[in-house]
């Protein structure tokens, strides 16, 4: 019976063409962890981590970095999925931090996932090491590489220098996992500002121009029903705007 009801959530937690079937059973396993709150769970939906980890391929034993990852919801997924030997850094800067409020606590509570750990960083100096992990992951904040807003704490970051330190940070043949907003085709990365949306094309070439190559995207978030036009915090798209995923190999 337990095996039915898992195989039916993972039809609702992935995306086609990829089916339920398709998902890796370390990965399905990570999903349906029976120790997984109830509020992550609720976040699934939206979020459908069987089929993004499936598509960047998160496998046993890998060394994967949070980048921005606040709570933690994706950290816990993901060292859930690359077991004992793996290890999943979840990495915040003050303000990502405080975003999180209380959800980091009971999240990394003693030693609930003790394959995890938690840096408090400046972007000026992320402190990633060379050549120390096999995926990064920034999940719907490389916009904020080009948002600035210090009165209310978030000075601009120098993107450049923030890019080369990802690209250090990897392996030989690393990968760096984007998921982010659209914005209106040709807009830069100007809507960054008002509205927390990049321009997909722009995104591209800015994380090609660091050392990097595009393998492959994943149309799992797409909405085409979203004009790209309201701030991803207006009710009308929040939860449900189009959002772009790509898979680059560090060159």
């Amino acid at each position: 019976m337990r095996r039915h009801l898992v195989a039916a959530a993972l039809m609702i937690l992935v995306s086609a063409p990829l089916q339920a079937a398709d998902v890796p059973a370390h990965i399905a396993a990570a999903v349906a962890a029976a120790e997984r709150s109830e509020k992550d769970r609720e976040r699934d939906v939206r979020d459908l981590p069987a089929g993004l980890m499936t598509f960047a391929g998160i496998a046993p034993d890998m060394k994967i970095a949070d980048v921005f990852g606040g709570g933690g919801y994706w950290t816990e997924l993901m060292a859930r999925a690359v077991g004992p030997q793996g290890h999943v850094r979840l990495v915040n800067n003050v303000p990502y931090f405080q975003f999180a409020g209380k959800e980091i606590k009971p999240r990394f509570d003693g030693a609930r996932l003790p394959n995890t750990e938690l840096r408090l960083v400046e972007t000026c100096a992320l402190k990633l090491g060379r050549e120390s992990f096999d995926m990064i992951m920034i999940f719907m904040s490389y916009h904020d590489l080009y948002y600035v807003d210090e009165k209310d704490g978030w000075p601009g970051i120098d993107a450049s220098g923030f890019l080369n330190q990802l690209h250090a940070a990897l392996k030989p043949g690393g990968h760096l996992l984007i998921v982010d907003h659209a914005a209106a085709a040709g807009s830069g990365n100007a809507p960054a500002q008002a509205l927390h949306r990049i321009d997909e094309a722009f995104a591209k070439q800015d994380i090609a121009g660091h050392g990097f190559e595009l393998e492959k995207t994943w149309d799992g978030y797409r909405n085409p029903g979203d004009d790209l036009t309201k701030p991803v915090f207006d009710p009308a798209v929040r939860g449900k705007t189009d959002r772009f995923t790509h898979l680059y190999r560090k060159r």
